[in-house]
Parts: structure tokens; C-alpha cells; sequence
């Protein structure tokens, strides 16, 4: 999965915080409480969404209704994940992040791996 730009992490953040699929016009709403964007710049990085996966869409009438392919921890847990990939030492970055965590996120952690382990 590709990272994305400023703009287009902008435009996920909203379809994320929304429970229904959006209208450009609804995004575009959204965005303008904090900064001044056209129509037409919304519905291209929505287009170049669709075209990159992060996004599905549906015609409603004359206009697409936006929703995110996948939840904003998916596209993280994915991110890591892409990370760890490329580095060439995995491990060493791994136990550099497990040194960064709070005792909360570490707790979190062994959770998981305890679920983990149970399901294989």
C-alpha cells in the first residue's frame, strides 16, 4: 500500500470520521472548516483514491458517494507492516519501536501476541 500525500491524508481523515459514504460536496464541507479548497481539487484527490484502492465509490444520481476500502488501523497495522518489509534488518527495528513504547502500548502488545500464539 502506498503512503499518501498531505492532501490525501487529509481527505482519508475525513471519509474515516464519517459512518456513511460522502459526497465530494460533504468532503469538501469537511475540509473547509480548516482550510480553503475547490470543488474540483477534492474530487481529483477522491479520483486518485479510487484509482490507488484506498477508496471505493457508488453513483448516486449524478455524483459518487466515497467510502475508505479499509479502517484507518488496517491502513497503520498495513503501513508498519510495509516498513518492516523493506528494512534490512527487521529486527533491529522492531527492537528499537518495542523501546519506544509506553508501558500501556507494551501491555497492549503482549496481548496480542498471547492471542496470537492461542490461535496457531
Amino acid at each position: 500500500m502506498r503512503r499518501l500525500g498531505e492532501l490525501e491524508a487529509t481527505v482519508m481523515d475525513v471519509l474515516w470520521r464519517g459512518s456513511e459514504p460522502m459526497l465530494v460536496r460533504e468532503v469538501l464541507q469537511e475540509i473547509a472548516k480548516e482550510r480553503d479548497l475547490a470543488y474540483t481539487t477534492v474530487m481529483t484527490v477522491l479520483d486518485n483514491l479510487y484509482r490507488k484502492e484506498w477508496v471505493v465509490r457508488e453513483m448516486e444520481g449524478r455524483a459518487y458517494r466515497y467510502r475508505a476500502i479499509t479502517s484507518r488501523e488496517q491502513a497503520t497495522a498495513q503501513a508498519l507492516r510495509d516498513v518492516l518489509d523493506t528494512a534490512s534488518d527487521p529486527e533491529s527495528v522492531l527492537l528499537h519501536f518495542a523501546q519506544s513504547v509506553s508501558e500501556e502500548e507494551s501491555d497492549i502488545l503482549r496481548r496480542a501476541l498471547r492471542r496470537k500464539q492461542r490461535k496457531r
